[in-house]
C-alpha cells in the first residue's frame, strides 16, 4: 500500500488570530458567542440591534441569543420553517417587545429580499450585527444586501474548500453547497468589509472604517485561517488518483476510501508511455 499523508504548512499568524482566544459558547456552536463579545468590546455597540437569518428555533446554535437574553439587545430573527419558527416564538417569549420574528425564506426577487424583510421591522439601516447562516446561498444573500449595512457581519462558509479556491454555488434555493472563505473575503472587500476572525465555518467581518481598531497587520486568508477539513487530490502516472487529508463526508457521516474516487478501473491503470 502506498504511503499518503497530509502534512500541511502552518501559515496562520497568532497575532492575526487573537480573537480566537475568546471563543466560548452560550448557545453558539464553535465559540462564536465569545468572539462576538470580544469584537464589540473593541468597536462598542451603537444601537444594540442584531439580525439572524436562518435562526432555527432562536436558541439552537444561535449566535444572537446571548445578546438578546443576557445583554438586552433587540433582534430580527428570520426562519422559514414553520415548526422551527413556532419554537422560536416560544423560546423568545420572555423577550417580547425586543424580538421581531419573521416566518419567511428570504429570497432574491423584489418583495422578499433580506432588505425587504428587514424594512418590515423597526431595525435601523445600520444594525450592529447581522448573522447569515442559510446553508447554501449565503454569499448571494450578503451580496444582495444593499440597504442595510451592519457594523459586524458573521457568515457561514464551506470549510472543506481550500484557501486558494474561489467557489460560489449557483443562485438556487434548492441547492445547498455553500461558498469558499476566499469568495467571501473578496465580496467583503467589494462591499467595504475586512475579515477579523474565522472559526471552522464562520467568518467575522467588520466595516473597513472599524478594522484598524483590531490591530491586525495581516488579515490575508492564510494568516487568518487554516482549512479544517481540506482534501488534497493528485494524479499518478498510471491514472490512479490519490487523496490526502479529510477522508470523510462531513454532512452525511460516510467514510471515504481511495477507491471511491478512481475514474479508471484497475486493469486500465497503466502508464501510457
Amino acid at each position: 500500500m502506498p504511503i499518503i499523508e497530509l502534512r500541511p504548512a502552518r501559515r496562520v499568524k497568532p497575532e492575526s488570530t487573537w480573537l480566537l482566544a475568546h471563543q466560548s459558547n452560550t448557545t453558539s456552536q464553535d465559540g462564536e458567542d465569545g468572539i462576538i463579545k470580544a469584537i464589540f468590546s473593541v468597536v462598542g455597540p451603537r444601537n444594540r440591534w442584531c439580525v439572524e437569518i436562518g435562526a432555527w428555533d432562536g436558541r439552537n446554535h444561535s449566535n444572537t441569543w446571548r445578546l438578546v437574553a443576557e445583554e438586552g439587545w433587540s433582534t430580527v430573527l428570520i426562519e422559514g420553517e414553520r415548526a422551527r419558527f413556532e419554537d422560536l416564538q416560544r423560546n423568545h417569549a420572555p423577550h417580547d417587545g425586543r424580538v421581531f420574528g419573521i416566518n419567511s425564506f428570504a429570497g432574491f426577487t423584489p418583495g422578499n429580499t433580506l432588505d425587504d424583510l428587514l424594512k418590515q421591522t423597526p431595525i435601523p439601516a445600520d444594525p450592529d450585527l447581522i448573522v447569515i447562516d442559510i446553508d447554501g446561498n449565503d454569499w448571494h444573500m450578503w451580496r444582495s444586501l444593499t440597504e442595510h449595512r451592519p457594523a459586524v457581519l458573521v457568515i457561514e462558509f464551506n470549510p472543506t474548500i481550500p484557501n486558494d479556491v474561489v467557489y460560489i454555488q449557483d443562485l438556487n434555493p434548492s441547492v445547498q453547497q455553500g461558498c469558499s472563505l476566499r469568495a467571501l473575503i473578496e465580496l467583503g472587500k467589494e462591499k467595504g468589509y475586512e475579515l477579523v476572525c474565522a472559526t471552522r465555518w464562520n467568518a467575522f467581518f467588520v466595516r473597513s472604517d472599524l478594522f484598524g481598531l483590531f490591530n491586525i497587520a495581516d488579515n490575508s486568508i492564510d494568516a487568518m485561517y487554516e482549512p479544517a477539513f481540506e482534501t488534497k487530490i493528485f494524479q499518478m502516472y498510471d491514472g490512479t488518483f490519490g487523496f490526502a487529508g479529510n477522508m470523510h463526508m462531513l454532512w452525511h457521516n460516510i467514510p471515504l476510501s481511495q477507491e471511491d474516487f478512481q475514474v479508471l478501473p484497475v486493469h486500465l491503470r497503466r502508464f501510457p508511455g
